[in-house]
Formats: C-alpha cells, sequence, structure tokens
C-alpha cells in the first residue's frame, strides 16, 4: 500500500457502467425520468413564492399540533396514518392521479381554487409507454 492509502485509492477508482444504473455514462436517461430544467434549479424569484410551495405541509402541522394539544398524541398520528394509506392509492405510472382519497381527507374537495378552474400545468395528464414506465416503477428496469 502507498503512501495516500485507502481514501485516496477509492477517490482514483473508476466507475462502472452496469454498477451505476440511475446515469449510465454520466449521462441523464431522459426517457425515464424526464427532461431536465434550469427552472427547477433556480431560487425564489419573489418572497412570499417558497410559502405559497410550503403551504399545504404548515397547513398541515399546524393541524397536527392543534389535534395534539386538544385529544392527544393518538389524534395526529392516526391521521397520518390515514394520509399514508391515501397517498398510496395511485393509477397506473402512466396515469396521474388526482390523489381524491387524499384531497377528501384534508377538505380541499369543498373548496374550488386556481387549479380547479384553470387547471394546474402540472397535473395535465401526459401519456407515455405503458409498459416500460410500469416496469421502471416496480424496478425491473
Amino acid at each position: 500500500m502507498n503512501s495516500r492509502g485507502v481514501r485516496s485509492q477509492l477517490k482514483d477508482s473508476v466507475h462502472v457502467a452496469g454498477l451505476c444504473p440511475h446515469r449510465s455514462y454520466g449521462v441523464q436517461d431522459s426517457l425515464r425520468s424526464g427532461f431536465t430544467s434550469v427552472k427547477n434549479e433556480l431560487l425564489p424569484s419573489h418572497p412570499l413564492e417558497l410559502p405559497e410551495k410550503n403551504f399545504q405541509l404548515n397547513q398541515d402541522k399546524m393541524n397536527f399540533s392543534t389535534l395534539r394539544n386538544i385529544q392527544g398524541l393518538h389524534a395526529p398520528l392516526k391521521l397520518q396514518m390515514e394520509y399514508r394509506a391515501a397517498r398510496q392509492i395511485q393509477r397506473l405510472p402512466f396515469l396521474q392521479s388526482s390523489n381524491l382519497a387524499l384531497e377528501t381527507l384534508r377538505g380541499g374537495d369543498e373548496a374550488i381554487g386556481f387549479e380547479d378552474i384553470l387547471n394546474d400545468p402540472a397535473l395535465s395528464e401526459t401519456m407515455g409507454e405503458p409498459h416500460s414506465m410500469v416496469e421502471y416503477k416496480l424496478g425491473l428496469l
């Protein structure tokens, strides 16, 4: 063993394409993961953009703390388990899911918002290669 030690040997090692399936040859797999966008990597341009993105998370935290103070520890735990179960109900991977059960649990089905009328582009239905998308979701590819 040389004076550089094991750490330098690990750093100098060469990556094998079969051992790193997500980014073989250092290139992103656009077919499975979609196109990259510089817009997603930018910082928020307006001070209210970040709180608006985290609104539902902050609302849930506030509701859970209120439930814990009023009814005890079991109430927010039960509600979180129901949310987790409702989140697992999905359509096939190549179809967007509306998450109606989760929206009903959160009370969002009673309110009419921007996305209900003008249809948020993030929720638009996209169609892909069904077989490859299901195999990727199941971990077969």
